[in-house]
């Protein structure tokens, strides 16, 4: 007669199985995608497009240009990305009204009563080759500008941070410094 071999219970095991499972979704944290706030335009129907809006003046566009080897170029010199910062902002800010920077338009805006705004644009471009660390980089240094041209108005006219104003006043200040920076398609900036 042959001896019977014991068997292990599973009676049981799929209700391990299952109490494991809960745990590990209950402790694992999930890393939340984040990404670049950007507004984009209204998307228009190319036949219903018109061509009736004035063209950019130059002295209106700040060119951001970054090669397949993270060179920095802009207005056409060579920068490092620690200078970007304020160079955007003295362009966008242009407080001494220079002929080559951006013209301002005056307008009424509330808590400020009529006051120059820009029309300064920033044009960033960036080859197919930039790296993503280089990208992140100038497009962080970018809106550091804008932030903290928005945060210098703030504390001048406010006393207090951009964040602790209400809807209104923060709405007063963005539209005395807008976020205009246009993002071209990638391309081969820098070469082959």
């Amino acid at each position: 007669m042959a001896k019977k071999i014991p068997e292990i219970p599973s009676a049981s095991l799929a209700d391990i199985a299952f109490m494991l499972l809960i745990f590990f979704l209950v402790t694992t944290t999930m890393d939340v995608d984040s990404g670049l706030e950007r507004r984009l335009p209204q998307w228009q129907d190319p036949d219903e497009q018109n061509d009736d809006t004035p063209p950019i003046r130059e002295r209106n566009i700040f060119i951001v240009l970054v090669d397949k080897f993270d060179r920095l170029m802009v207005e056409g010199k060579i920068m490092d990305v620690e200078d970007l910062r304020e160079a955007a902002k003295e362009f966008m800010a242009n407080p001494y009204d220079d002929e080559n920077l951006p013209e301002k338009e005056i307008q009424d805006v509330p808590y400020f009563g009529p006051v120059g705004v820009t029309k300064g644009v920033i044009s960033l471009r960036n080859d197919v080759g930039t790296s993503y660390g280089k990208y992140i980089a100038v497009q962080n240094e970018l809106v550091g500008a804008i932030n903290d041209l928005r945060e210098e108005l703030s504390k001048s006219k406010f006393g207090k941070p951009f964040n602790d104003l209400n809807k209104e006043q923060q709405d007063a200040i963005k539209t005395i410094v807008p976020s205009k920076i246009s993002e071209a398609e990638p391309k081969r900036v820098g070469g082959n």
